[in-house]
């Protein structure tokens, strides 16, 4: 992991197209601008997590009920 100290209005470059641009530092709370092309998603880690569990439990529906569905389908 790499470490950086940056104040207000200073910002961090991920490769040429990703800018983090500190807006305000307030107690404990960092709030974080974030430039970057529309391509490229950007998510709350929580957000992101709960995503990835989604997808993990999408694959696991049953092969009975993907029949099921198929047979609607049809």
């Amino acid at each position: 992991m790499l470490v950086l100290s940056r104040k207000k209005d200073e910002s961090i470059m991920i490769g040429d197209k990703i800018e983090l641009k500190i807006l305000s530092v307030d107690g404990d709370q960092v709030k974080l601008g974030i430039v970057a092309p529309q391509n490229v998603k950007v998510y709350r880690s929580e957000v992101y997590e709960s995503i990835q569990q989604q997808n993990k439990e999408a694959l696991n529906i049953s092969k009975s009920l993907i029949e099921q569905i198929s047979k609607k389908n049809i």
